[in-house]
């Protein structure tokens, strides 16, 4: 079997869907339905057992052949102030499954985050470029650590995929930490317009620059990996190309014109219409907010992935069209 943790989450529900295209069925799904809308990511998807994410490390020491661990599993909220439970649910759960892996030479690959840089403005898998800004992106970092630490006497695969900003269907339960196209989409059908924010830290308004990545390009880079055992290492998982939120809303909005039969518009013209429009900067963001983030993918490359990412055009526009069909 291989088991996905997070598997109703966003990217571990993409993952499983893609395994199931490959005609893997022998899922365990792991996650935490606390929230049961999460639910609804896993109805067209094939498993072969279900459990909670606390009941996973009392059932491991009896779980049967385990081909790989993809770990989606996170709370992946930047703004939880709560450390002591970002840490037991972040950092030494993925330790459990880690040692876990090790112990049977289990294939583990694993989600870390750009948020491990923080404010640094080089995006390298090096020790020295890692700064994070909030609790969420040093939960990622610390165990980045053991990994490295590790790594040399691993006699098995240990991938560590560090995500940049991923965007994508099945992700409507994050709520506010949805992406940002996601929140667009919803803004204009709800008032027929997209807010941004306003320039701080020296960009202009809307100009703040993301590297800005489709799950499908997420999860082809999971499958790759778990297709090349041979492969260990912490890589970036962005484009290698920063885009600015103002990007993301002309995509949408254009998008949603298109569909109403509008022709489409540059910014300068969106903004003049009102259908865009920026907003203050939020304090409570000041000094914990990355403004811009641009994976290098150079290690990525290296290791045999040389397949192209869509551009925040290609995969905005195609995840919009598939937003506006499930509305």
């Amino acid at each position: 079997m291989i088991i996905v943790t997070g598997a109703a989450g966003f990217i571990g529900s993409n993952l499983v869907h893609a395994l199931n295209r490959r005609g893997d069925t022998d899922v365990l799904a792991v996650d935490n339905l606390s929230r049961a809308e999460k639910f609804h990511n896993l109805v067209d998807c094939e498993i072969s057992d279900y459990l909670d994410k606390q009941e996973l490390l009392a059932r491991l020491p009896r779980l049967g052949t385990v081909r790989a661990v993809l770990h989606q599993g996170a709370c992946s909220d930047t703004m939880e102030s709560d450390g002591r439970y970002m840490m037991e649910n972040n950092f030494r759960y993925s330790q459990a499954l880690l040692e876990f892996c090790a112990e049977r030479r289990i294939p583990f690959v694993y989600a870390s985050s750009a948020a491990v840089y923080g404010g640094s403005q080089r995006f390298v898998e090096e020790r020295d470029c890692e700064q994070p800004l909030n609790v969420y992106g040093y939960s990622k970092f610390l165990f980045d650590q053991v990994v490295r630490r590790r790594m040399p006497s691993m006699r098995s695969q240990v991938v560590g995929l560090r995500y940049f900003n991923v965007y994508g269907p099945r992700e409507a339960h994050k709520g506010r930490m949805a992406s940002v196209a996601f929140h667009n989409f919803n803004q204009f059908r709800a008032e027929g317009g997209v807010r941004l924010f306003d320039g701080w830290d020296g960009w202009d308004a809307g100009g703040q620059s993301r590297d800005f990545i489709h799950v499908d390009d997420v999860v082809a880079v999971n499958l790759h990996f778990l297709d090349n055992p041979g492969s260990s290492g912490i890589f970036n998982l962005g484009t290698g190309r920063a885009q600015p939120f103002n990007d993301i809303a002309v995509t949408v909005v254009n998008t949603l014109r298109r569909a109403q039969g509008h022709p489409p518009l540059p910014l300068a013209g969106l903004v003049a219409e009102g259908l865009i429009e920026y907003i203050p900067f939020p304090d409570a963001l000041k000094g914990k907010y990355q403004s811009f983030t641009q994976a290098d993918i150079g290690r990525l490359r290296a290791v045999g992935y040389g397949a192209p990412f869509a551009t925040v055009q290609q995969g905005v526009e195609r995840y919009v069209e598939w937003l506006a069909a499930r509305a």
